[in-house]
C-alpha cells in the first residue's frame, strides 16, 4: 500500500512538471503587443505629428517600457506646450493631454519673427496674424514675464498695447494703441500704470501723448 503511494506521488509530481514546463514555454513566448494607438488632446494636426514621431521613433517595444521622465523631456522640447499628462491605458493605447502657452507678445531676433509664450519660450512664426504687443528691443523674457506680472496687478489693461520697448537698464516704454507713449519708471510700475489710468479716467491725457513717469513725483507731458 506504501509503495502505491508513492508511485501516485511521482505520478503527480511528474505531471506537475509538465505542465510547469508548458506553462514556462508560453510565458517565454508571450509578448505584450507594441502601442497601436496614440491619443493626443489639445493640439492641432500638426502638432499633434511631432508628438507621435517623438514616440514612435524612440523605438519603445510597448506600453510598459515606456520612459516617462524621457518622454516628458522630449515633449517639453516643443515650445508651444505649456504643460500635459501622460496616461497609459493598457494594454496598448498612450493617452496625452496637453495645454497650450498663452500667446503674449511678438518679437523679432536674428531676423526670425517669434511669438512669445506665457511658458517662457520663444515659438518661431512665420507670420503676425495675432493682434499682439510687439517688443522692441535685446529682448529677455524673464524682464517681460515680470512686466506683464506688474501689468495685470495694476489697472491697466495688458491689451491695450500696441508695443513695447526694453531698453539696457531693464526700463520699459508702453506705446497704447491710441498712441500714448508711457516712458516707465524702474520701479513702482504698478503704481505708476495705476496713475496713468485714473489721469486718463480724468481726461487729464490726450491721444498720442508722450507721458514721461521717470522722474519721481514729476509727470511730463509733451504731445508727439
Amino acid at each position: 500500500m506504501h509503495l502505491l503511494i508513492s508511485k501516485k506521488i511521482v505520478i503527480y509530481l511528474l505531471i506537475f512538471c509538465f505542465l510547469v514546463s508548458i506553462n514556462n514555454i508560453s510565458f517565454m513566448n508571450f509578448s505584450f503587443p507594441k502601442i497601436s494607438k496614440i491619443e493626443i488632446k489639445g493640439l492641432d494636426f500638426n502638432e499633434k505629428k511631432k508628438i507621435e514621431n517623438i514616440i514612435y521613433n524612440s523605438n519603445f517595444k510597448n506600453i510598459f517600457h515606456i520612459d516617462k521622465e524621457f518622454l516628458k523631456k522630449r515633449i517639453d522640447s516643443i515650445n508651444i506646450i505649456e504643460q500635459f499628462e501622460i496616461f497609459k491605458n493598457y494594454p496598448s493605447t498612450l493617452k496625452i493631454f496637453i495645454e497650450k502657452t498663452k500667446i503674449l507678445a511678438k518679437t523679432k531676433r536674428n531676423g526670425f519673427d517669434y511669438l512669445i509664450g506665457s511658458n517662457g519660450k520663444l515659438i518661431k512664426n512665420k507670420d503676425f496674424i495675432l493682434e499682439l504687443p510687439f517688443i522692441f528691443g535685446d529682448l529677455d523674457i524673464s524682464e517681460f514675464l515680470k512686466l506683464k506680472s506688474k501689468i495685470d496687478s495694476s489697472l491697466f489693461e495688458f491689451s491695450e498695447i500696441s508695443n513695447l520697448y526694453l531698453y539696457k537698464s531693464n526700463r520699459w516704454d508702453i506705446e497704447t494703441r491710441n498712441g500714448n507713449l508711457i516712458k516707465l519708471p524702474k520701479d513702482n510700475v504698478k503704481e505708476i500704470l495705476d496713475l496713468y489710468v485714473r489721469m486718463s479716467k480724468e481726461k487729464k491725457i490726450n491721444e498720442k501723448t508722450i507721458i514721461d513717469f521717470r522722474q519721481k513725483n514729476q509727470i511730463i507731458l509733451n504731445e508727439k
